[in-house]
């Protein structure tokens, strides 16, 4: 059987990724205790049950008692000696843009009351599932993705890859943002000329053609494609072996719209030839175009 546990703070779109699952065919529960996982999978997993299921979804998060989610890892470990097929899914984002979702939305979130304000519990939330972020096959950083983008990433992230392929997305971001949290692996390419200081390329991005002209001119870009291809072609191999499910390659460039946008843009185009599941997103770029809208 196939288990998915999807976890991550208040508000972060466990529940849109639950949704996604469960249109997928997967058995949803909601806000499961820990302590009732071990009856539900063996129960669930029984080949003479009526009910048997062969993919199962569940979601933990902080409301389950402190003390069943420091035991997490003994858990999961004993999950996996049942035989069962464990990915656990991790959702988060940066604490500001926790705190505008929930006085957006003014939700209540459920570890804040009369004395610990949103931004602590935020903040304690993050501490309370540290055991199942660091066991987490998969992050997904949902900072600046829509309800519709989440739901695509992980329809083509989890369902969208065969069991024991592993799934690569390649994102581009800024570093004056701040780097993605769900990086497994990050570049610096500010090495590169910078489009932005031509005023006539400054309003383009790194999809248009104008700065891909710009920087196919650049023997450095060309050279920096090159050598990231060839090292993740010597090192993904390694993390497949090793039963990774997902990895995530994120490319920085200063504002994350010309040159971090390109690279990426050649990396996935590269690795679309030899493997199924690969995704780009652009960090930066839905910002973009809100300003431009305005």
């Amino acid at each position: 059987m196939k288990l998915i546990i999807v976890s991550g703070r208040s508000g972060s779109g466990k529940s849109t990724a639950l949704h996604v699952l469960e249109d997928l065919g997967y058995y949803c529960i909601d806000n499961l205790p820990i302590g009732l996982l071990f009856p539900l999978t063996r129960e669930a997993a029984n080949q003479t049950a009526p009910g048997r299921l062969d993919k199962m979804a569940v979601s933990i998060d902080a409301r389950n008692l402190s003390g069943e989610l420091a035991n997490f890892e003994e858990i999961h470990r004993k999950l996996r000696r049942d035989e069962i097929q464990v990915e656990v899914i991790y959702l988060d984002a940066d604490d500001q843009s926790l705190l505008q979702r929930f006085h957006a939305t003014r939700r209540k979130h459920p570890l804040s009351d009369d004395k610990t304000s949103l931004r602590e519990a935020i903040s304690n939330e993050k501490e309370l599932l540290e055991p199942l972020s660091k066991l987490a096959d998969l992050h997904i950083n949902t900072k600046g993705l829509s309800m519709y983008e989440l739901r695509d990433m992980v329809k083509q992230r989890v369902a969208g890859r065969k069991d024991q392929e592993l799934a690569l997305l390649f994102q581009s971001f800024g570093f004056k943002h701040g780097v993605p949290l769900d990086s497994d692996y990050v570049f610096d390419v500010r090495c590169l000329p910078n489009p932005y200081w031509d005023h006539s390329l400054r309003k383009f991005t790194g999809l248009d053609q104008p700065v891909i002209e710009f920087l196919e001119a650049e023997p450095a870009s060309t050279k920096m494609v090159n050598d990231l291809i060839g090292f993740l072609e010597s090192w993904i191999p390694s993390f497949a072996d090793s039963n990774r499910s997902y990895m995530t390659i994120s490319i920085g460039c200063t504002g994350g719209q010309h040159r971090s946008v390109y690279i990426c843009e050649q990396l996935g185009r590269h690795f679309r030839e030899t493997c199924s599941n690969v995704q780009v997103r652009h960090a930066e770029l839905p910002h973009l175009q809100a300003r431009k809208e305005v």
